[in-house]
């Protein structure tokens, strides 16, 4: 099983580890998952996220490449700035989601799911080689190189301020410099994150990881930083209404069923692979929709849980499910057929022997 840099802290700190996407991850420490995941509200949190993927695509045809590839108008990004995306297969589903960050018009960056890094890979190489570009010249997977550490809260980007020269505090949501920060010569200092409260994600060689966890805690430790796990990183995405690859979205959804149609963009030159049936399914209005929904009866919903209409018929499944820390309402999301999805209708989620009444809802659910 892969570690990280931070493993080591992870373990010192007493989290309670667990295998995810082939790492050893912390899952919780022992504050718990409620306390995490509300001093990120309120205050804010780090999470290392050094097991994402990291692919660097450059050269003459990388725009060309980028802009087939994912969902999103990459033509509408300027150098410093982030956009949210997805790699679309060619059976109309997803392949994965992505942020793509752009260096240069011949140089970006595109930052995927731990989980899908191989084949991710994959669909990225297939895809550049046919433009005739190489793996290790213009695609390169720096996975391995990278660490991160995703700094989340309203108080993030006042502590990390006190770690550079460089103006942070008012950058803009989706964007990134290239700064010296807590030491080390130059990070990736990016405004994004999947928590839904704000801060930053900054990446960095493996050799500076010790510099940049001892600098970002001792730089939170005024505000009351504390270290978060998976856990509460999985409900506080639930929570903010942020989809998670194999819950929401997978290779059999479209991201138009996946109410991702905002960054599925239908402009002249965006030639992305499948657009035509995405288009279609766009106008013919899908069969199924993704939609969050609160449970008014007493339950949890997880992931596979059936969902039914007033007549015990079924109308859907479960994607994901929680408690949310932040209100006690039992929350989730799950797909519906054509006719269920508008807000407050009534439905009903199956948990073993009972039929747990519940309303469709708008996200974020805080």
């Amino acid at each position: 099983m892969k570690t990280t840099p931070f493993t080591h802290y992870h373990e010192a700190l007493g989290a309670r580890m667990a295998p995810f996407a082939g790492y050893n991850m912390p899952i919780e420490y022992s504050t718990g998952i409620k306390e995490e995941h509300n001093n990120v509200r309120e205050k804010l949190g780090v999470f290392d996220v050094s097991h994402m993927g990291e692919f660097w695509i450059k050269g003459p045809k990388a725009f060309e490449l980028v802009q087939k590839l994912t969902s999103n108008d990459v033509a509408a990004l300027v150098d410093g700035k982030v956009q949210y995306s997805c790699f679309l297969n060619d059976k109309g589903g997803i392949v994965d989601d992505l942020l793509v960050y752009r260096f240069s018009a011949e140089k970006y960056l595109l930052v995927v799911n731990a989980a899908n890094i191989e084949k991710d890979w994959e669909w990225v190489v297939k895809h550049g080689e046919e433009l005739g570009m190489k793996p290790g010249v213009e695609l390169e997977n720096a996975s391995d190189n990278i660490c991160q550490l995703a700094i989340q809260g309203p108080l993030a980007l006042k502590a990390m301020q006190k770690l550079t020269d460089a103006s942070v505090e008012d950058m803009e949501y989706y964007t990134f410099k290239e700064i010296p920060f807590a030491g080390i010569d130059k990070v990736i200092f990016s405004t994004t994150g999947y928590t839904g409260s704000g801060g930053c994600e900054v990446y960095a060689y493996n050799a500076d990881a010790e510099k940049l966890w001892k600098a970002v805690f001792e730089a939170g430790e005024e505000f009351g930083v504390l270290p978060i796990g998976l856990g509460a990183r999985d409900t506080l995405r639930l929570e903010a209404g942020f989809c998670l690859y194999g819950h929401e979205i997978d290779d059999d959804h479209s991201p138009i069923e996946a109410g991702l149609g905002w960054i599925t963009k239908f402009v002249p030159g965006n030639d992305f692979i499948m657009r035509e049936y995405h288009e279609k399914l766009k106008n013919d209005k899908p069969s199924r929709y993704l939609k969050p929904f609160e449970i008014i009866d007493r339950g949890i919903a997880r992931q596979g849980y059936p969902i039914e209409d007033a007549e015990g018929n079924e109308i859907g499944v479960v994607c994901s499910g929680t408690m949310s820390p932040l209100t006690g309402k039992s929350i989730g999301t799950g797909y519906v057929k054509s006719g269920f999805h508008k807000l407050d209708t009534e439905i009903y989620i199956r948990v073993r022997n009972k039929a747990l009444k519940a309303k469709v809802v708008k996200t974020p659910f805080f």
